[in-house]
């Protein structure tokens, strides 16, 4: 999947006229790339257009026009858009009670280690976790982690074929399995793979 560069970008001006639009846009793309794993944790698998509207909202937020400013946000969510041999995924740890939330990071420290992804018979595939800095300590771990699931030729032949695609979370104070995604879930997914 392609990069995002300062040339696919919207000025300011033009995001604010567009913004309306395209934030319905991303909010119906994203009901098909949103995986929930149980009531609490779940995930968002990114792709170009996911991150493109990442970007501009945050350059909208933060009001950044300069050009070392657009690279920045360039520069740290690019590497979110899949390659064509992974999927890229946000994990997203959700409680709404913030007492209940405190006791559960601490509980599900390395949660993020215990996600699987699984293509037909294939092995099942573990995450490369937070890339970007490490997100948990002994204490806790973060509520925002960021995940990539490297997939081999066969796997993505399989998947491309139409095989089940299943996620599943195995932490000792957190189990969830979905054995095969929704035809929707699975057909943007499998789109990631070109």
């Amino acid at each position: 999947m392609q990069k995002l560069s300062r040339e696919d970008l919207y000025t300011l001006e033009a995001y604010a006229d567009l913004r309306t639009e395209m934030r319905a846009q991303v909010m119906a793309h994203k009901k098909h790339r949103r995986v929930d794993l149980g009531e609490h944790i779940s995930l968002l698998f990114e792709d170009r257009l996911t991150m493109h509207y990442q970007i501009q909202e945050m350059l909208r937020v933060e009001r950044i026009f300069a050009a070392a400013g657009i690279q920045e946000e360039l520069d740290a969510y690019n590497p979110l858009i899949p390659d064509g041999s992974n999927w890229k995924a946000t994990m997203m740890i959700e409680y709404a009670d913030v007492e209940q939330r405190r006791r559960a990071l601490a509980e599900l420290i390395d949660v993020e280690n215990t996600v699987r992804v699984k293509i037909g018979e294939h092995e099942k595939v573990s995450p490369v976790c937070d890339e970007d800095l490490d997100r948990t300590s002994e204490e806790k771990t973060s509520s925002v982690h960021f995940l990539r699931f490297e997939l081999d030729a066969a796997m993505i032949a399989d998947a491309k074929a139409g095989a089940a695609i299943a996620i599943g979370v195995d932490h000792p104070h957190y189990r969830y399995v979905i054995d095969s995604l929704p035809a929707q879930t699975a057909q943007a997914l499998v789109a990631d793979l070109d």
